[in-house]
């Protein structure tokens, strides 16, 4: 039972860490500064239960999907690293990008962005992708296992969408500056389980 929920703390905390809800704050806030309390809740619903929709197809199917195509689960360890590596570089030196440049394209004037950018690729990007696919390949003919990664999936799901439904609290709490620098911790951190994923990888491709 304790290695159960020793599983389920580090799925958790990797899931919370590669979605970072709260480095996604201050994107939020501003894709949506132009929308009243209202839409923004269904804004938030809406990309939340979309992300929460793609994550699950992938985490149920990801798999088949590896064996279907005959990819090793060292290969997709090291592949889910790079992708995760990139990623949390991006946490470390700068996320708000991808905001920026969705707001400034004169197209999309108060349009709806609960399923781009914020369900796909801000919630369920390839890096939550990648891990949700690892971690259902390593727990592999067992069910309780399974079922853990699906009730973390779950519960980050959840928190995602408490946090951004309160964004403008946690914005006022921590401030710009106090989110940033959440960010670039939960990088770091990323970084190294980053790291770890290809290191694992390689050892289990040489056998190593």
């Amino acid at each position: 039972m304790d290695n159960l929920l020793h599983i389920f703390l580090i799925q958790f905390a990797a899931l919370f860490f590669t979605i970072d809800a709260i480095g996604l704050v201050p994107i939020f806030l501003s894709l949506t500064s132009s929308y009243s309390d209202e839409e923004r809740y269904a804004i938030n619903k809406k990309g939340v239960t979309v992300a929460f929709l793609i994550l699950m197809f992938f985490a149920l199917l990801g798999t088949r999907v590896l064996d279907a195509f005959g990819i090793s689960l060292a290969a997709f360890k090291i592949a889910g690293g790079l992708l995760l590596l990139l990623l949390s570089i991006g946490f470390v030196l700068d996320k708000t990008e991808v905001a920026q440049s969705y707001q400034n394209d004169e197209k999309h004037p108060k349009s709806d962005i609960s399923v781009f950018p914020l369900a796909v690729p801000l919630l369920s990007g390839p890096a939550a992708i990648s891990m949700l696919i690892i971690f259902m390949k390593q727990a592999e003919f067992e069910v309780l296992k399974q079922l853990m990664v699906i009730i973390a999936l779950l519960f980050n799901m959840l928190l995602c969408f408490l946090i951004l439904n309160f964004s403008k609290n946690i914005s006022k709490i921590f401030g710009r500056t106090g989110i940033n620098v959440l960010t670039r911790i939960f990088g770091i951190l990323l970084t190294a389980l980053a790291c770890q994923f290809i290191i694992n990888g390689i050892m289990e491709a040489f056998h190593l």
